[in-house]
């Protein structure tokens, strides 16, 4: 089938701040400097906020202090009206969604099977357990919804391990577990990285689909055509430090 490599997408509007990031500065762990540099920045629902820049300029630092993988030494980050500078990781997910750069590491448990790795943040709503033990039928259930929805494919279905699929379709089952979350802000770091034509389409097409759903999204992508065409307003980052905010359609 043919494949449209431009994003077709309407114009955003931009609604109330959901991520006010102010004055914040995170260390590095390979080096005495700091890798993220008082940083400040927002992002309104109904947006897209880009980050670009060359890898290594403080964008990994900077998703691990609003994630809270690692935790800043300044500055103030402010999600739905709270602030959450010192929330765990728990409490700033539920009202983020996070798309990690390293689907290994950070993304998927790669020994557990297909279906436990779709509820890893959601195992003790109600719907999915029961005075501590986890309703495997609906667990199951709300996996192969996922399965069919966004296109994930693997050997054996919800039980497949994680490990056993293809790199592509592990990015989508995250993907579809993290936008499914349905959360006010989605993080979304290299969010095709490694995935062929047909599947960075579907992804697109997801992430702006949420974005006119009124989500704020903080795209972090090292792919400058991504950024270019997804994008609502571009942050350069440099030495981490935000040096410059572009408008797409004029850049």
């Amino acid at each position: 089938r043919n494949v449209s490599f431009h994003v077709d997408k309407k114009p955003c509007q931009p609604g109330d701040v959901v991520l006010d990031v102010e004055h914040m500065t995170v260390a590095s762990k390979i080096h005495k400097n700091n890798a993220v540099k008082d940083v400040s920045l927002k992002v309104r629902r109904g947006e897209i906020v880009g980050i670009a820049g060359v890898d290594g300029n403080g964008q990994t630092e900077l998703i691990y202090g609003l994630t809270g993988l690692d935790k800043p030494s300044s500055g103030t980050i402010t999600l739905c009206g709270k602030d959450i500078s010192h929330a765990s990781i728990r409490h700033r997910g539920e009202h983020m969604s996070h798309i990690p750069e390293d689907r290994h590491k950070h993304g998927l448990v790669l020994d557990f099977t297909l279906e436990q790795n779709m509820v890893l943040q959601r195992f003790n709503e109600p719907r999915f357990e029961n005075h501590g033990f986890i309703n495997n039928k609906a667990v199951r259930d709300y996996a192969n919804y996922l399965i069919d929805k966004f296109d994930v494919r693997s050997g054996q279905g919800a039980i497949t391990r994680a490990r056993s699929m293809s790199g592509g379709n592990q990015q989508k089952a995250i993907i579809a577990r993290e936008v499914d979350r349905d959360k006010d802000l989605i993080v979304a770091v290299q969010p095709t990285r490694g995935l062929d034509v047909g599947a960075i389409e579907f992804i697109h097409s997801q992430l702006v689909a949420e974005r006119d759903r009124g989500k704020a999204i903080l795209l972090v992508s090292l792919e400058l055509d991504e950024v270019m065409s997804l994008s609502d307003r571009i942050l350069v980052m440099y030495e981490g430090e935000i040096v410059g905010e572009l408008d797409p359609k004029k850049t």
